[in-house]
């Protein structure tokens, strides 16, 4: 995965700046926060009012710093149980902002129904992605599988709004029919591991009137 052989090198260039905020005092969740909120105005104000470029560069800087609050907390000897729920949501919510920020811009100005259609199947489908992952691990499994994850979505979106924002002809277009086929793909492949997984295993049974397991529709 594309993410964990990214990882290794972004720790190195943040090393500097862990040792610098070690120092002051900042925590991870600090950090987190800062990221979330950072990618969400970018996106909003920078992709959602059609400067793809700057806006696509700014929400890469913020995105970024979701490896330095990983590499933040374990310098501080470890995470905390919030730390990882608040980093989890955060991630979410950024995606969501890029995407948001795309059909904002091309329902309006941007005057693209397709880039619509595709940026919202897009967002649906990273959703999906990640649900079906944490749900497996709610139960016990494991769905860490899949050829697009986080990471090489954000590199998709991004790059493609970015180089959309420099006047290349269907940059975005591109990216986003590439991601949606992949994101597909990825759903499919975790839904099959999970099954694979699951084969002969069953949820505890519970009183009638309790919770079967299952969320909440």
């Amino acid at each position: 995965m594309l993410g964990v052989n990214l990882r290794p090198a972004v720790a190195r260039f943040w090393a500097p700046v862990v040792r610098g905020l070690l120092k002051v005092g900042v925590t991870a969740n600090t950090v987190t926060l800062v990221g979330t909120v950072g990618a969400i105005a970018s996106a909003v104000f920078g992709i959602g009012t059609g400067h793809l470029f700057w806006g696509a560069l700014a929400v890469t800087f913020f995105v970024l710093l979701d490896m330095l609050d990983g590499a933040l907390a374990r310098a501080r000897g470890g995470g905390s149980v919030f730390g990882a729920v608040l980093d989890s949501t955060g991630d979410r919510a950024a995606d969501a902002a890029i995407f948001g920020g795309l059909v904002w811009w091309f329902s309006g100005a941007g005057d693209n129904r397709l880039l619509v259609l595709l940026a919202l199947l897009c967002l649906v489908l990273g959703v999906l992605t990640s649900y079906v992952k944490a749900r497996a691990e709610g139960v016990g499994l494991s769905a860490d599988v899949g050829i697009v994850e986080r990471t090489e979505r954000l590199i998709l979106v991004l790059v493609g709004t970015g180089f959309s924002g420099l006047g290349i002809p269907y940059a975005v277009h591109v990216a986003l029919w590439v991601l949606l086929v992949g994101s597909a793909v990825t759903v499919a492949q975790r839904f099959t591991a999970v099954r694979r997984e699951s084969r002969g295993m069953q949820l505890p049974s519970r009183p009638a009137g309790e919770s079967t397991g299952r969320p909440a529709s």
